[in-house]
């Protein structure tokens, strides 16, 4: 990341605050131009500052994370961050770049950092960011004993088995010791959705939606929990389904 990525954080609790600045200090592609406490002190800020990333809380006084999100326009690149999952699975309406969860581990603000750094790069045509994003294509996980390659593009499905995981690829299966949380925070979330505490599945093999049912290319059919339901269909379906037009 050649340019350094000028950074807002917006919380009303001082200790939230205080983690995300030490953070940002200990990554050198990030600089901190300041923190706020609402919603209102962050539109005062963005008038007199030119940034490229928020930190963004939800419950804040005033006016909350999401309703910001919903009066404000042209903003600059959003990280929720949240202890409260269902209002981050609201963020995503509003195209955020990721969401993290209080409270935040430096593993997890790392890997959300990179995705902003990849996508701002991407977005201002930088070729060298281009290639790299290129080989984000794949991931290794640990089975019997090796490293087996996974690639991102042939993912039908990913499936939580007690303590192991069940990728499920276009031609066969791959079983590995680890939560299904790890690989969920290292699938791109504009790809891949969560519809069930137990699976994730690529956007794009999703060949029809019901409440409780997707159906996957080459006839699987994955269950949609009651919970996941509403954030599955506004995610897969998005302004795709057409609609009849009276003459």
């Amino acid at each position: 990341m050649a340019k350094k990525l000028s950074c807002i954080i917006v919380d009303d609790e001082p200790l939230a605050r205080e983690v995300i600045a030490d953070y940002i200090k200990i990554v050198d592609q990030l600089e901190l131009v300041c923190t706020v406490e609402n919603a209102l002190e962050l539109d005062m800020m963005l008038g007199e500052h030119s940034v490229d990333l928020i930190f963004l809380d939800i419950q804040m006084p005033f006016l909350t994370g999401l309703d910001f999100l919903k009066v404000r326009s042209n903003l600059p690149m959003v990280i929720i961050t949240t202890a409260f999952p269902n209002y981050a699975i609201d963020g995503f309406h509003f195209d955020v770049i990721d969401y993290l969860l209080k409270p935040i581990t430096f593993n997890r603000f790392y890997k959300a950092i990179a995705k902003a750094g990849r996508y701002h790069n991407l977005k201002s045509g930088d070729r060298e960011s281009m290639e790299e994003a290129a080989d984000l294509d794949h991931f290794f996980i640990k089975c019997d004993g090796r490293y087996q390659k996974i690639y991102t593009s042939e993912i039908l499905f990913v499936k939580a088995m007690e303590n192991y995981i069940l990728i499920q690829t276009s031609s066969e299966k791959h079983l590995s010791l680890m939560p299904l949380k790890t690989i969920e925070e290292n699938l791109d979330t504009e790809e891949f959705v969560r519809v069930h505490k137990s699976f994730i599945v690529p956007v794009s093999k999703i060949r029809s939606l019901e409440n409780h049912e997707i159906i996957l290319e080459e006839g699987h059919k994955i269950p949609v929990s009651r919970n996941y339901a509403k954030y599955v269909q506004d995610k897969v379906l998005k302004d795709k389904v057409l609609k009849r037009k009276d003459s």
